[in-house]
Formats: structure tokens, C-alpha cells, sequence
């Protein structure tokens, strides 16, 4: 069993530049679980990043001074135990806007993290808005964190502030996605085999409930328009939602494992899956096709094998913000990127025990965060894109591919929009 296919000469694919660690301080108790980093996340205007660095707690960092300090003292960054520690119900009082550094006590082990920010013309589909507790501004930023108890809560990220405590889950919270559109849409993905959507400008108010999957959601995602969510989880169920109707669009058939991570591509118009089976799956949400296969075993296991203990596990997927690539990580000690008309890794990186990864908000850099509490950050692939894929990302953005084929282009220009070339 091989990592790479037979033609790949695994000694010359790059190897990825180390940014630097941020590693988490030992505990008398460090072999119990609740350690693990299940969730890192950047803000979506770059200035935090956060991660479950274990134990209960959330780390904020502003991002620029977080690589300032890799420039100035190395690649390793122990976390600072005498950082200002933020109970679960009190605020700092710290200058609004101002990035800190904080550490959050969120109370319970904490599985999923997202970053939210505001648009003030995004008014909440609430009639009575005069009776809102929450204003929130242009200039908002809010952090949400998913707990082992089935809790959601709401922090402000520039003072630490405990504003909204969203209980309905009866299991714990897996992953949540905020719309990328500022309207403050939430939407949890649980053990408990739901989705739930909260409308945090109606002061957190579960709009609705998603069922369709009969067993755990570990993942969710939304398209960049806010128009289309995914949701993965055990039984290979990989599922899309109409988010204007909340009603499903399709199940999407290919895995043969549980499927635990997805995300689309910045246009929209790919959608990546990443699967114990030990694939990453590239496909077309519109449709329903698999476009690419990314596979970490060869050969690749047949259906029984994929389906069962194969030591290649996938257990992350991230899109970067070029459109070009998509890390992966996975069970045999190996973050992956590969671009997305390859077969096969253009870069790797040695990680051991990891868990999750998220590309930075402008691409640059991937972070990973590990079972043992500690993040890892390496340089991306760089690579300027071709203007033809920059008008094709363009037109992508607003048209599906079912509109896409109705134009009255040559075929092969045709196959290039819809990235079956």
C-alpha cells in the first residue's frame, strides 16, 4: 500500500515551508481526553484567528501579530499561560476594535468553532426587529463555539463578552458555518443527527430544523452566495440544502465511509468532500457529479476496505481562496495540497495526530490543529492564476452550470466553465 500513485515520485513532490507552532502547555492530566484540537478558524477579515486549544477553552490571537511573533522568535510559540483568562460571564472591558489576545473559558469541551461578522442592510427575517435585544453594527465580529454539552455560545471577539447562549442540541455541536452574506446566519451540525439555523440579529432565534440524516452530522458548509448549505456525516450521507426554502436539493451518492468534512470552492461552483473511505471527492453541487477523485491509498481500496479501519482515514478538507487548491489531511501523518486539475499532491507536510485544517483568509498559510491541543501553520502552494481561470471564477460566482450549458459557446469552452477539463 502506497501513498501516492505509482507514477509519483514521492521524493520529488515539494515539501511545505514551516510558518511557525503554536503549541499548547502540558497538564498534569494531559493523557485524559478532552485535550484534542477538533477546530481552528480565521476571521473572515483575517484580523483572528482561534483555536479549541483543549480543556474547555477557546484562544484568540490577532493573526498579524501572531506572524509578526513567528518572524521575530522562531516557528515555535508556546501559549502564554498568564494571558488574560475570560470568565464565561464576564468582559474585560477592552477597547472595542483593538485586537487582543484572549483566552475563553466556554465552560465544556469544545468541538467546533466559527467565526461571524455583520451587515447592517442584512435585516433579520424577524417582523418585530423594534423588540431586538442585539444591535449589531457594521463593525461586529462574533465567535461561535460548539460544546460537548449540546450548547452554543456567542462571544464578542474584541471584548470577550458573553452575549447569546443557544440551547436546543441534545448532543454535541460538531460544526457550525456562519452565511457569508453579514445577515448573522448560523447553522449547527450535530451528533444528534440535526442542523439547526439560528438567526442571531433575532437574538439567536432557531428558525428551523433540518432532518434527513439517520445518523451523526460531523460537517456543514455553506456556499459562498449563502443560497446553498452542505451537510456530511456517518453512513456516507452527503447532503444539499435549499437555504431560501429549507427543504433539500439533493443526497450526493460516491463515498464509502462516513464523510466528515466538506467546503466549496470561493465561486461556488465545487463542492470538496473528504471521507474515511480515504478520498477526497471534487464535485459539481448543481449537478450532482463527481468531477475529481483525490485518493491518499494505492491502490485504492475497493468499497468493503474504504468502508472499514484502513488507516488513511481523511479527516479534514479545506478550499483555498484562489480556487486553485484544496489541503487535506488525513490518518497517515500527511497534510496534502493539491490542485485541482492534478491527480496527485503538489505539496506535502509531515503532521502527526491531526485533527482539522482551514487556509487563512487570504490564502497564504494553512493551519492544522493536532490531538494534543497544538496548531501547526505552513506556507501554500503560490500561484498566480491564469486570467482565464479568473473569468471563469467570475462567472461562476453567478451562474450554475445549468445555466452555464444553455450558452452558446464552443464545447470545449463550455467543459472549461464547468471544470470538467
Amino acid at each position: 500500500m502506497a501513498s501516492f500513485p505509482p507514477r509519483v515520485n514521492e521524493k520529488e513532490i515539494v515539501r511545505s515551508r514551516t510558518i511557525g507552532e503554536l503549541l499548547a502547555l502540558a497538564a498534569p492530566f494531559d493523557k485524559k481526553c478532552g485535550r484534542e484540537n477538533w477546530t481552528v478558524a480565521f476571521a473572515p477579515d483575517g484580523s483572528y484567528f482561534a483555536w479549541s486549544q483543549g480543556y474547555c477553552t477557546v484562544k484568540l490571537v490577532p493573526w498579524s501579530q501572531c506572524l509578526k511573533n513567528f518572524l521575530l522568535h522562531g516557528t515555535k510559540n508556546i501559549t502564554n499561560s498568564s494571558s488574560l483568562r475570560l470568565s464565561r460571564q464576564n468582559s474585560d472591558g477592552a477597547q472595542k476594535n483593538k485586537p487582543r489576545e484572549h483566552i475563553i473559558d466556554c465552560g465544556d469541551i469544545v468541538w467546533s468553532l466559527a467565526f461571524g461578522s455583520s451587515v447592517p442592510e442584512k435585516q433579520s427575517r424577524c417582523v418585530n426587529i423594534e423588540w431586538h435585544r442585539f444591535r449589531f453594527g457594521q463593525d461586529q465580529l462574533l465567535l461561535a463555539t460548539g460544546l460537548s454539552n449540546g450548547r452554543i455560545k456567542i462571544w464578542d471577539v474584541y471584548t470577550g463578552k458573553l452575549l447569546l447562549n443557544l440551547v436546543d442540541h441534545t448532543d454535541v455541536v460538531r460544526d457550525l458555518t456562519f452565511a457569508p452574506d453579514g445577515s448573522l446566519v448560523l447553522v449547527s451540525a450535530s451528533r444528534d443527527k440535526t442542523l439547526r439555523v439560528w438567526d442571531l440579529k433575532d437574538d439567536g432565534n432557531m428558525m428551523k430544523v433540518l432532518r434527513a440524516h439517520q445518523n451523526w452530522v460531523y460537517s456543514c458548509a455553506f456556499s459562498p452566495d449563502s443560497s446553498m448549505l452542505c451537510s456530511v456525516g456517518a453512513s456516507k450521507a452527503v447532503f444539499l440544502w435549499d437555504m431560501d426554502k429549507y427543504t433539500m436539493i439533493r443526497k450526493l451518492e460516491g463515498h464509502h465511509h462516513d464523510v466528515v468534512a466538506c467546503d466549496f470552492s470561493p465561486d461556488g461552483a465545487l463542492l470538496a468532500t473528504a471521507s474515511y473511505d480515504t478520498r477526497v471527492y471534487v464535485w459539481d453541487p448543481h449537478t450532482g457529479d463527481i468531477l475529481m477523485e483525490f485518493g491518499h491509498l494505492f491502490p485504492p481500496p475497493t468499497p468493503i476496505f474504504a468502508g472499514g479501519a484502513n488507516d488513511r482515514w481523511v479527516r479534514s478538507v479545506s478550499f483555498s481562496h484562489d480556487g486553485l487548491h484544496i489541503a487535506s489531511l488525513a490518518d497517515d501523518k500527511m497534510v496534502r495540497f493539491w490542485r485541482i486539475d492534478e491527480d496527485y499532491p503538489v505539496q506535502v507536510a509531515p503532521l502527526s495526530n491531526g485533527l482539522c485544517c482551514a487556509f487563512s483568509t487570504d490564502g497564504s498559510v494553512l493551519a492544522a490543529g493536532t490531538h494534543d491541543g497544538s496548531v501547526y501553520f505552513w506556507a501554500t502552494p503560490r500561484q498566480i492564476p491564469s486570467l482565464q481561470h479568473l473569468c471563469r471564477m467570475s462567472i461562476r460566482r453567478v451562474m450554475p452550470t445549468q445555466e452555464v450549458q444553455k450558452l452558446p459557446i464552443p464545447s470545449k469552452l463550455l467543459e472549461f466553465l464547468s471544470y470538467r477539463i
